[in-house]
């Protein structure tokens, strides 16, 4: 899986994905193969030994094998349902174009019975916190991979405060460079290093 993935074989991540749900492979561990391929391609882009092409293609082939589990992802968690859905938004914040890890945690809120409403990219902190006004958010979940876009997040967090709204949300932050320690800086409520953390995280900060 790991390979097709690399080589960005969709047909070949579903079939290999499509195996392991037969022989009972732990779903999320295969998740996070599937993820770390993702990761270790992303600094081949950044060290520019692959290209832009190549890492799209990745991508494709993520979401073929992970669409195969999500089932399987959703029967893992079923127990955790919630009485009432609660409803997050994430985003990766402005500048930033990386969406995988940021893709991959908004599956696993939804799987784990959270109503996600998923910003995209390189999106303004203004149209994150309107979204989370719009939709009813209770948690705002804010991804960054650059350490040039990370500003960003607590842009949002000094946002929040400025308009009075700050009390409001639970505010989440990842990527590939944030801290715990950054978290705690900028005044956000969590901070996960991945995926299944982050259902974690978002639980401890409701009380679920």
């Amino acid at each position: 899986m790991r390979k097709a993935v690399i080589a960005g074989e969709d047909d070949a991540a579903q079939e290999w994905a499509q195996k392991c749900v037969a022989e009972g492979v732990n779903p999320m561990e295969a998740v996070n193969v599937m993820g770390d391929a993702l990761r270790e391609l992303g600094i081949q882009f950044q060290n520019m030994e692959v290209f832009l092409p190549e890492v799209l293609l990745a991508t494709d082939a993520f979401k073929a094998g992970l669409k195969v589990f999500e089932p399987e992802l959703a029967k893992a968690v079923q127990g955790d349902a919630k009485k009432e859905k609660v409803r997050v938004v994430i985003a990766t914040v402005k500048g930033d174009v990386h969406a995988v890890g940021k893709d991959m945690v908004a599956t696993m809120w939804t799987v784990a019975g959270f109503e996600v409403k998923n910003l995209g990219a390189d999106v303004d902190s203004e149209a994150i916190i309107k979204a989370a006004e719009d939709f009813g958010a209770k948690i705002i979940g804010l991804s960054a991979l650059m350490s040039t876009t990370i500003p960003h997040q607590k842009e949002v967090i000094d946002f929040l405060e400025a308009k009075g709204l700050r009390d409001k949300y639970k505010v989440l932050i990842g990527g590939g460079s944030t801290t715990p320690q950054w978290a705690e800086q900028i005044g956000a409520d969590g901070w996960s290093k991945d995926a299944v953390e982050a259902v974690e995280v978002a639980n401890r900060v409701l009380g679920l």
